[in-house]
């Protein structure tokens, strides 16, 4: 298929996708909810997105408070520039790190353990010059020493080595891009969290799917953000090129990994089911893939 009639093929697939599978009836223009489960805003820049998403719920003062030491963990495993969505989107970091300034946090911090160089991959997404104007404190993960043996519990995971900052924040964003994997399927908020821990080599090896499920289990996120404004639709996650990106303009915005995993799916043109870890996590009590039954404010820009 040619790269223009992928590009609308996809778009008019996805649209639909995301009217049908992220619009239940009770929940998509569910104006009375006061505390909605999960907020999708398409339509604009991946800053103003998360702008009006976080306005939805509340405003970012509702999960940052004046004095807090704040995490803000985006995917930059990759170095490759921002066009090719391996990475987060540096606008919607830099957005992020604001709010959070603006909220009063004492100290923002920035990191991934990254699959590329770590120096390079920080440089060459966008990331670290984004987030060191807005104010964040850029932070390695590239050492074993950073990080520190957890109990974990699970099924397949029982422990695990995770990065110092999350374990002495006071508070955690997570903040993961959309796209394909070859292993999982697609890549979002659970599986972000492979880059806040040092052996996930073992989870390769140990049937990846559960041990994603297990850590969902123990590590929660206070807040998850989706950047689906570019997404990569195959060969991912690294991807190839920007043939392999199609532009969605799209945030998906949700204190459950789970929620937000399994919108994100729909987004992408799968089912929350057809993806191993979104179902093992729900059904060991991580988080909902129910979206029917969720109250999910959708916000057209």
């Amino acid at each position: 298929m040619k790269r223009r009639r992928f590009v609308q093929a996809s778009a008019a697939g996805l649209a639909t996708l995301a009217a049908q599978g992220l619009a239940p009836a009770r929940a998509l223009w569910a104006g009375e909810a006061k505390d909605y489960d999960l907020v999708a805003v398409k339509g604009a820049k991946p800053d103003a997105l998360f702008d009006a998403g976080i306005a939805a719920l509340g405003g970012i003062g509702r999960y940052v408070k004046p004095g807090q030491t704040v995490v803000v963990k985006p995917n930059i495993a990759w170095d490759v520039p921002p066009e090719r969505a391996a990475n987060t989107n540096p606008l919607l970091v830099r957005r992020i790190v604001e709010q959070c300034v603006a909220a009063g946090a004492k100290k923002v911090f920035v990191f991934d353990f990254t699959c590329d160089d770590w120096r390079r991959a920080y440089r060459t997404s966008g990331i670290e010059a984004a987030a060191r104007e807005a104010g964040a404190t850029i932070a390695p993960g590239d050492g074993e020493r950073y990080f520190q043996r957890v109990s974990v519990g699970g099924r397949n995971l029982k422990e695990v080595k995770e990065h110092e900052l999350i374990l002495g924040s006071d508070v955690f964003i997570n903040v993961p891009v959309l796209k394909s994997h070859g292993s999982a399927t697609i890549t979002v908020a659970m599986k972000n969290l492979m880059g806040v821990i040092w052996d996930r080599f073992y989870w390769h090896r140990n049937d990846l799917h559960q041990c994603v499920a297990d850590f969902a289990g123990y590590r929660k996120p206070d807040l998850n953000v989706v950047d689906a404004y570019n997404v990569m639709m195959r060969h991912g996650p690294r991807g190839s090129s920007v043939q392999d990106v199609v532009e969605m303009q799209s945030l998906l915005i949700s204190p459950d990994m789970v929620a937000a995993d399994a919108a994100a799916a729909r987004l992408f043109g799968v089912q929350p089911t057809e993806v191993p870890y979104i179902r093992r996590a729900a059904d060991q009590g991580a988080g909902r893939m129910d979206l029917e039954n969720l109250a999910i404010k959708r916000i057209a820009l």
